[in-house]
């Protein structure tokens, strides 16, 4: 199968084209370093041609309210109608635990936005809605910090490693379309300052994690349960010891 993957250079999608190609597909990696750009429609007709499924893991390169909104809005429209206008017949989209239901947070509002353009398309799809991701935690520990403390909700998550998350992201892009979605997260559910504060103690930062149960993440409040995959959820082997152990 010919598989294009949006943002297939970032690191979960030159990931995804690598496990793809090793299956014996042809994986073809789509990005602005590529000629491809999704937000002003340049070269995606042409990546979109002869495809079998695209795959989206592409990301705003702002996070402002405003910016993350119009990224995935137009980008996904513009993949939506050259992927119809190509005949794929599977379109994949990397989206978030706890989109649709924390619209205080503006990026996963702009998440929410994009699985809709999906659902209403049409077209034969699948939404894989990964937890926050291990390779991201000094990003958070760094927002959340003010004067060299870090200050984070204790609110649930259970992170997975940015491996599993291609791995699953894969494995969608082989199977049938669900029309719908598949969660999966690690197999560890941590407090959010009880995560990062393993991260930063682990790379020896010196920062204090305090835990406060109103502190906002990206913009909303967190309650024990916000971004933990529900029932049925795919869950990743990689446990935080091990990946840091490998660090």
């Amino acid at each position: 199968m010919k598989i294009v993957v949006i943002g297939g250079t970032g690191l979960i999608g030159s990931n995804v084209v690598n496990r793809l190609g090793k299956s014996g597909h042809q994986a073809v990696p789509a990005s602005p370093s590529k000629g491809v750009d999704t937000v002003t429609g340049v070269g995606v007709k042409e990546a979109l041609r002869g495809a079998d499924v695209v795959v989206d893991v592409s990301n705003s390169p702002s996070f402002a309210d405003d910016d993350v909104m119009a990224f995935f809005r137009i980008s996904t429209a513009n993949l939506l109608g050259a992927a119809q206008s190509a005949g794929v017949g599977h379109y994949v989209a990397l989206s978030v635990v706890g989109s649709g239901d924390l619209p205080e947070s503006g990026y996963l509002k702009a998440k929410a936005a994009q699985e809709e353009l999906i659902r209403s398309s049409g077209l034969p799809y699948t939404i894989v809605r990964a937890t926050q991701f291990f390779e991201f935690a000094g990003g958070i520990a760094d927002s959340a910090t003010v004067d060299g403390v870090v200050r984070l909700s204790d609110g649930g998550v259970q992170p997975m490693a940015a491996d599993d998350v291609a791995a699953a992201t894969a494995r969608a892009a082989l199977d049938s379309p669900r029309n719908g979605a598949l969660e999966v997260g690690g197999p560890e559910k941590f407090g959010l300052d009880q995560w990062i504060r393993t991260v930063l103690t682990a790379r020896s930062d010196p920062r204090e994690v305090v835990t406060d149960p109103q502190a906002r993440y990206f913009g909303t409040l967190l309650g024990p349960d916000s971004l933990v995959p529900g029932p049925g959820a795919e869950l990743a082997p990689t446990r935080l010891a091990d990946w840091l152990a490998r660090r």
